[in-house]
């Protein structure tokens, strides 16, 4: 049996710390769960979302995704050009997608709903903007991968750096999937 490569060895690390994370956001879904009810005679959580909004960044997620598996496709076939303008598209996206949440968080604190008006608003921010630090971070990433492609070229090295720099930000979206459906349609549905 062969020994594993230096690659293989960051790829199988990467895949221990993902599943650290997705440990974070089930004890983060599990609180929320718990809480979602715990409004204190304040408005239900369904009632303060605008889900025509929320679809809005969901899908702008999802195809910040999609671009990014262009980008992954475009690294795979060392087209480094197209490569770093499907990250582009895809920072772009991720971007607008955070600056819709920060925007969703602003109005929701003006109307006195912040995190210290309840125990369920208070797991809801504490769930959603853990994911969007994640998307921020992703965003770091992002520019510094495009660096990288830039300046060293698509070296093995990088190109090991761009798939789990890919795997985080599917790991995001299918995250993002969960908070959409068990936070906003859920809580509409209530």
């Amino acid at each position: 049996m062969p020994a594993p490569t230096t690659s293989n060895k960051h790829l199988f690390g990467f895949w221990v710390y993902l599943m650290t994370d997705l440990i974070i956001f089930a004890a983060l879904f599990a609180t929320f769960a718990v809480l979602r009810g715990a409004t204190f005679g304040g408005s239900s959580l369904g009632s303060l979302f605008s889900l025509p909004n929320t679809l809005v960044e969901t899908l702008i997620l999802l195809t910040s995704s999609f671009t990014c598996g262009l980008a992954t496709l475009a690294v795979h076939s060392n087209k480094g050009r197209q490569a770093i303008a499907w990250f582009s598209v895809t920072f772009i996206l991720g971007a607008v997608f955070l600056a819709l949440e920060l925007t969703e968080f602003r109005g929701l604190i003006a109307g006195g709903n912040g995190p210290q008006a309840n125990a369920a608003l208070s797991s809801f921010f504490t769930l959603v903007s853990t994911h969007g630090l994640h998307i921020a971070v992703g965003l770091l990433w992002m520019v510094v991968a495009m660096v990288q492609i830039k300046v060293r070229g698509l070296t093995p090295s990088v190109v090991s750096k761009l798939d789990r720099l890919a795997l985080f930000w599917h790991f995001l979206d299918l995250v993002w999937i969960f908070i959409f459906t068990i936070v906003y349609l859920m809580g509409v549905a209530r």
